[in-house]
């Protein structure tokens, strides 16, 4: 009976190490981080874009000027924080 025991025991003592045991690479160490080349290169528009140096056409200096002057605008005077208000309405009413 010793023996039976002893031979289920080497016998467990293989499964678990052999479980341990791998040959290659798992499909999930394959495709590692290619969901994430993919995104990014998806959010890519115009791969070749940098390799443009023509200037960019198309908005004239009187209207980039008057954009330029209210996005500057805008920090000088900052806005108001809204007040928070707490409504308490009907609480104790029967």
């Amino acid at each position: 009976m010793k023996r039976f025991f002893v031979f289920v025991g080497l016998l467990v003592l293989v499964f678990i190490f052999g479980g341990c045991a791998r040959n290659g690479s798992s499909r999930v160490e394959e495709d590692f981080g290619n969901s994430f080349r993919l995104a990014k290169e998806n959010q890519i528009l115009n791969p070749e874009a940098g390799e443009n140096i023509d200037p960019v056409t198309g908005f004239d200096a009187k209207a980039a000027q008057a954009t330029l002057d209210k996005y500057r605008k805008d920090f000088e005077k900052p806005t108001p924080p809204t007040p928070f208000v707490l409504s308490i309405e009907g609480v104790g009413n029967k």
